[in-house]
């Protein structure tokens, strides 16, 4: 595919303030925007590892206590892509919707029905609703600490806090 002239110029234009933008943060010592995916992804993992056995959080509860709380969809992008093998082990299955209900990963896929399966193993219950979809209680399986506590590192973070579950 070749551009003309005008193409060529109508594309820059489109391009051209967003770059100069960018490295106008970067001289200013903000982070590119790529590096920040890239360490939320490291940030997503580490507290993904931290969820207790038998308990689920919510994507948006993942996103606020790595401290970037409109990023849901970028952790659920971050457990999509997780790497297969990845050591040590990253329990994708226990995160799940705000509402509690196991996502759909499209049709024709399996990955909501081995998400069930592998949190039915830890012994969280999965209830399948009127219409097919696959619901966990999040006051009864719910792991959402307060953020502050969780980012100071408070051993018991979490702890009464996740009783009384509530998604986000």
């Amino acid at each position: 595919m070749s551009l003309d002239s005008a193409e060529f110029h109508a594309a820059v234009s489109l391009v051209f303030p967003f770059l100069c933008f960018a490295f106008w943060r970067v001289f200013e010592g903000a982070t590119p925007f790529f590096c920040e995916c890239v360490d939320l992804d490291a940030k997503v993992y580490d507290i993904v590892r931290q969820i207790p056995h038998c308990r689920v959080t919510s994507y948006g509860h993942i996103a606020k206590l790595a401290g970037m709380p409109n990023h849901s969809r970028h952790v659920g992008q971050a457990l999509k892509f997780l790497p297969p093998n990845t050591n040590p082990p990253i329990p994708w299955h226990r995160v799940i919707s705000a509402s509690g209900t196991i996502s759909s990963r499209g049709p024709g896929t399996d990955g909501a029905q081995r998400q069930r399966d592998a949190l039915v193993a830890e012994g969280v219950e999965v209830v399948t609703g009127r219409t097919g979809e696959m619901r966990v209680d999040l006051r009864a399986f719910g792991w959402f600490p307060a953020v502050e506590r969780f980012r100071r590192g408070d051993e018991e973070a979490g702890e009464e806090d996740e009783e009384g579950g509530g998604g986000e």
